[in-house]
């Protein structure tokens, strides 16, 4: 065989391996953390049962039912039925949407509030940075449950002022958090080198440091979510958040802890939810930040 036959085939053999894509990569990276991908899975089945908590419920949550006042779990009724005979997995079911709700839209008003504050005093520095700060450090004075109860004292009792008060209690962790990923970015030499090129502040912030601190601002949301979660059940346990007789897992385990001994699964199943769904944020949040860590590639 002629030389010039051999060739191609010989140089098929030296090429080296295709490169997989970015999702092959992130996929490959997901698998060797089992934990974490479960995690999201039982995130992702408690999404499912918020959005779809109408036609999975199976029952109307406030519909009251003298003849099954605090009935075992049974197949009619799996999870049982409460004080005043209402069934608890619809109750549990509903209750889904309201810490799903608190829990995501008040930090999306942290993140709202907090990146624009944290941008501006990490990028401009000098007094405006300082005055930012100060004021941070005075919210922080204030322990995060504290100021969402007082917050809510002050607005009145529902489930929007409570997640409004959690989203605002939330708010300096995500100015610090900012102002510092915002330091390290705009120092690095493509920011510098953009600036040196001509462009504006408004430009440098929304496209060069913005898109670069984002994987973290998200992985910081996965951590807090699960802690919002936990405040608007407290909130609710304290007559504070949701109001009787809308259901939330807060609202069921303050009626529960009258009934512990003779009705038990009162309390079971709100509390293994808020046990599951934080747990799951948690495991879901912990792949997530290794997942985005540029040094696993």
């Amino acid at each position: 065989m002629s030389p010039s036959a051999t060739a191609p085939t010989a140089l098929l053999a030296q090429a080296p391996p295709a490169e997989p894509s970015r999702l092959g990569r992130a996929w490959r990276q997901a698998r060797r953390r089992p934990a974490s991908l479960v995690g999201a899975a039982i995130v992702l089945l408690f999404v499912a049962a918020a959005i779809g908590a109408p036609w999975i419920a199976g029952a109307d949550p406030m519909q009251t039912d003298w003849k099954l006042v605090r009935k075992a779990p049974s197949l009619a009724h799996p999870f049982g039925t409460d004080d005043l005979g209402r069934d608890t997995f619809a109750r549990v079911v509903w209750g889904t949407r309201v810490s799903m709700q608190a829990g995501v839209f008040s930090i999306l008003l942290a993140i709202t509030v907090g990146v624009p504050l944290g941008l501006v005093a990490g990028f401009y520095r000098g007094a405006l940075d300082q005055t930012i700060m100060r004021l941070t450090d005075a919210w922080l004075a204030f322990p995060f449950l504290i100021l969402a109860i007082g917050l809510v004292t002050i607005m009145g009792p529902s489930l929007t002022n409570a997640t409004v008060a959690i989203g605002l209690g939330a708010t300096p962790t995500y100015i610090r958090l900012t102002r510092g990923l915002v330091l390290a970015t705009a120092a690095e030499d493509y920011v510098q080198g953009a600036r040196a090129l001509g462009a504006g502040d408004l430009r440098l912030m929304s496209r060069h440091v913005l898109p670069n601190i984002v994987s973290s601002l998200l992985v910081q949301a996965t951590i807090s979510i699960p802690i919002a979660i936990i405040a608007e059940a407290v909130l609710s346990f304290l007559g504070l958040g949701v109001q009787p007789p809308a259901p939330s897992w807060g609202t069921m385990l303050n009626t529960a802890q009258q009934f512990l001994e003779t009705a038990p699964w009162m309390a079971w199943w709100p509390g293994l939810a808020i046990f599951s769904l934080t747990l799951s944020f948690n495991l879901a949040g912990d792949g997530l930040r290794d997942l985005l860590d540029p040094r696993d590639y």
